[in-house]
């Protein structure tokens, strides 16, 4: 056999490194990960602002790292996914630290220590860059040895992983008292601890309980099922078989926002929103991959109707090839034999949630003892939308009176009108894939007498307003519904 040896080129290696698509939440989450396969109890996350200077750190009281363990952590896939793992590892190809770290970074400085003595090791992009060289220095720099033993403290065992140099910020009109810089540079602090909050939520609860503080703030969890909630709907447990283990499946269906409290919904919303939230939620050894998101399902899309759908899948951690997990831990895509499972388990939770919606109260008239009256009515019949004013309510019937409804009596029924506009019964019923809009007056055809009456107000209405008669039809030709109507007061 003969070969070449083909070694990438250090910069070219970097470059690539460096753009697979990391945000600053997602690459801070992947050094968190290694904190917690280090067995850490407190995380640390640090972002301090310091103009050109800035830098954040994530430190932990973990088991640390020997020198020769230091300097495999710091090698580009030095353990790739065939390495063996322990039941804590949350790791796969051995890039996380570094592409992580690289995607923000021009300089990655890891500190480290088993029992009191600190090894320190840092990866310069600029010096990889000049000799073409994966040249790991020795140390770190004298400001940054002064940061790193400021950040360490007493520690006698633990992790610092220190960013310097930080994308974005290295440039001249970048200074220190840049407010707008700044209050940038601290929402990116509050969305990495939202971000935190919703991937290793299980690990800050229960038993195994750690603490992760951004800033000095505790990571809140955030439960995306509600699961403490009376009024969740749990759907049975699956186990899905996938050669010699299984996969986890429990669907969700969460309250509606009337059983809700609002310091309830808007936390129920998640980082993202009720639209982006709700799908499937996939778990990995506790720690979450893909959050909010419908698999790829061919004709399963977001849709307002389904935002209460929410589905936990638990993956074995030696079925990740089969699942696709890739390098971000942020994405996967399912085994072919199990695809019709999920989507059936989807469809199902789907209905469930949206049914919720739909008979909530907004939407559907209820009977308990008296009629629940509502100031609209929308229904849906003959694959039509219809969207009707509720000529039971006490406020329409005190309108249509026959002798005359008083100015106070119009002008609170206007009101409740336009405060009650009922957009989300409109949103539920509607069916994407159908022409089912509401149409005035039966359409487009020709006009019929209830037309014929409300335009003949309208008409009445313009002329006593000042309008010619021929000029008020003019106007009335052109005001919808009208001008949709055909032959409509062509006279």
């Amino acid at each position: 056999m003969t070969y070449d040896i083909a070694a990438p080129e250090p910069a070219g290696m970097v470059a690539s490194l460096s753009s697979l698509g990391y945000s600053l939440p997602a690459a801070v989450a992947d050094l968190v990960d290694n904190s917690i396969s280090a067995k850490a109890s407190n995380i640390d996350v640090e972002f301090t602002w310091a103009g050109r200077d800035s830098w954040i750190a994530v430190v932990d009281d973990g088991e640390g790292m020997t020198a020769s363990q230091l300097v495999t952590a710091m090698t580009v896939a030095a353990r790739g996914p065939a390495t063996p793992r322990s039941a804590t590892d949350l790791g796969r190809f051995g890039v996380g630290l570094k592409s992580a770290s690289f995607s923000q970074a021009r300089q990655l400085t890891v500190a480290t220590a088993t029992s009191g003595e600190w090894h320190v090791r840092t990866w310069d992009l600029d010096i990889i860059e000049k000799f073409g060289e994966w040249r790991l220095l020795h140390g770190a720099d004298e400001a940054t040895a002064e940061l790193l033993d400021r950040i360490r403290g007493t520690a006698a065992h633990g992790t610092v992983v220190l960013w310097r140099r930080l994308n974005g910020y290295r440039v001249d009109s970048v200074t220190e008292d840049d407010e707008r810089t700044q209050k940038q540079f601290y929402a990116e602090a509050a969305r990495a601890e939202s971000h935190l909050g919703m991937v290793f939520a299980r690990f800050l609860t229960g038993s195994r309980r750690r603490t992760i503080r951004v800033s000095g703030t505790p990571v809140e969890a955030w439960d995306p099922f509600l699961s403490r909630h009376p009024s969740v709907q749990p759907l049975p447990v699956e186990e899905l078989p996938l050669g010699a283990s299984s996969v986890r499946v429990e669907a969700f269906v969460l309250p509606s926002a009337q059983r809700l409290s609002q310091a309830e919904y808007e936390k129920a919303a998640g980082p993202r929103g009720w639209l982006d939230q709700q799908g499937f939620y996939v778990y990995r050894r506790d720690r979450l991959i893909l959050a909010g998101d419908w698999l790829g399902q061919r004709g399963v899309r977001r849709e307002e109707k389904y935002n209460l759908a929410r589905i936990s899948v638990d993956i074995p951690a030696d079925t990740d090839a089969e699942w696709g997990v890739d390098v971000r831990k942020s994405s996967v895509v399912p085994p072919v034999g199990l695809r019709p499972h999920l989507r059936r388990i989807a469809l199902q939770a789907r209905r469930r949630a949206a049914d919720v919606l739909r008979y909530r109260g907004q939407i559907a008239a209820r009977t308990h003892g008296d009629p629940l009256l509502y100031a609209w009515n929308v229904r849906r019949t003959d694959d039509q939308v219809t969207c009707r004013i509720n000529r039971g309510h006490p406020l329409v019937k005190a309108a249509l009176r026959p002798s005359g409804a008083s100015p106070d009596d119009i002008r609170a029924l206007v009101r409740l009108l336009e405060e009650t506009v009922p957009v989300t019964a409109l949103r539920v019923m509607h069916e994407t894939d159908t022409s089912d809009d509401p149409e005035p007056f039966g359409g487009r055809g020709p006009a019929d007498a209830g037309a014929m009456e409300v335009a003949q107000r309208i008409y009445e209405a313009l002329v006593s307003d000042g309008r010619s008669p021929a000029a008020a039809r003019e106007r009335l030709r052109s005001m919808p519904p009208f001008d949709q109507i055909h032959g409509f007061w062509s006279g």
